[in-house]
């Protein structure tokens, strides 16, 4: 038996599997994969994970299962499992699928259901996992869920009905912070650094920034406002993005994913 089967083993389910083992919360011996695309198998196999057939051997040999496919494939990936769902706790990444969903798929069988939205820093266990509140696990499978996932990134236990929100939040965030980033870079190149000299300060400030923010429990306004001297170059800059409405652009950029979200499976 394994102690944690992954259906799928994409960009996210394999960084998940992958930082869960650098943490040394499961070894690879403990878990089990089904997947057909042989780049994703090739993976799976590097990282000394055993290669299920199917999805019905590996339920079968799996008391707990991470379902890590896209949200189209979630009803045929579970059908294709039949009977061997039955009594299984499943958790599921895939977006905008709700628990209720992730039960009707899994037919007449009995599941237990997490679901679980992560973002795409969980490659380097520094993502955020959010996992539904209203879930079905027992309380020793809610525990050792929350402590797999927190060898990924931090773990916030959210209502199902903010998980659109959650998905537009940290799930896309990534994207937009990189864009960021590059605009930063950008920036300093046009200003005379060189594009490798500008990358590293740009990762490096929003990188120190965040790890500030989060170890002081400061309020980013309060930060802003410790930057931005008087007269100085920071609220110069300031000034520039407000009036181009970067705070307007990002919520809106937020809401637009969470109302995607919405609109899918």
């Amino acid at each position: 038996m394994y102690k944690l089967g992954l259906i799928g083993f994409g960009s996210m389910g394999g960084a998940i599997a992958e930082a869960i083992i650098q943490a040394g919360a499961l070894s690879p011996d403990d878990m089990a994969v089904f997947e057909v695309n042989p780049r994703a198998k090739e993976k799976a196999l590097s990282l000394g994970i055993h290669l299920c057939a199917s999805a019905v051997d590996l339920c079968r040999e799996s008391p707990m299962i991470l379902l890590a496919v896209k949200p189209q494939k979630a009803a045929s990936a579970l059908q294709g499992a039949g009977e061997a769902l039955e009594g299984k706790a499943l958790m599921s990444i895939a977006a905008g699928v709700s628990a209720q969903k992730l039960k009707e798929f899994g037919g007449s069988c009995y599941l237990r259901v997490l679901r679980i939205m992560p973002n795409i820093p969980a490659k380097v266990g520094a993502g955020c996992m959010a996992l539904c509140r209203e879930t079905n696990f027992t309380q020793e499978e809610q525990q050792e869920a929350e402590r797999l996932m927190s060898a990924v990134g931090i773990v916030e236990w959210i209502p199902e009905d903010r998980f659109d929100a959650v998905t537009a939040l940290s799930g896309s965030g990534p994207a937009f912070v990189a864009m960021f980033i590059e605009a930063l870079a950008d920036g300093g190149v046009r200003e005379g650094l060189s594009r490798l000299q500008a990358m590293h300060l740009a990762m490096q400030t929003v990188l120190g920034t965040a790890k500030l923010l989060q170890t002081s429990g400061m309020h980013p306004g309060e930060l802003k406002d410790m930057v931005c001297s008087p007269g100085g170059t920071a609220i110069e800059g300031v000034e520039m993005l407000e009036s181009r409405g970067m705070r307007t652009a990002v919520i809106e950029a937020v809401t637009a994913a969470g109302e995607k979200s919405r609109r899918m499976i």
